[in-house]
């Protein structure tokens, strides 16, 4: 079965770049609908900024940022961003699925715990095990 081209409420990829703001406000959820009508922080002006800088070629830095609370809007497609985990910078590459998302949601804070064999000591069976 052939997989279909990508829509989002009905529109197109083509059809939300088109779009401004307030127009693509109207087919997010409430939550996220609420975030952009309250208007866009400092923080994540600059990150605005800074993508449209890249996609005109004038900024060759990646892009890093700390705000996880960016809303992944059309603007931003086709764009690799560093986003801090609380550890490290991820990248990712903001793909047409994660429109409405945000940021956060695509890098992960926790990472999956795996613990060795407990330590010489730290078992009472393990004191009768031979020291070499």
């Amino acid at each position: 079965m052939a997989k279909k081209d990508f829509s989002y409420r009905g529109k197109t990829i083509e059809e939300l770049q088109a779009m401004n703001t307030s127009e693509f406000v109207k087919l997010l959820p409430s939550r996220q609908r609420r975030s952009l009508t309250r208007g866009f922080s400092e923080m994540q002006k600059r990150l605005l900024l800074k993508i449209k800088k890249t996609k005109e070629g004038k900024y060759k830095k990646p892009i890093k940022t700390h705000c996880r609370d960016m809303l992944i809007i059309p603007e931003m497609l086709g764009v690799n961003i560093h986003v801090h985990s609380g550890k490290a910078y991820l990248q990712i590459e903001i793909i047409p699925e994660m429109l409405g998302r945000y940021l956060g949601e695509m890098v992960l804070t926790r990472t999956r715990v795996a613990h060795s064999a407990p330590g010489i000591g730290a078992t009472k069976s393990s004191s009768a095990a031979s020291v070499k």
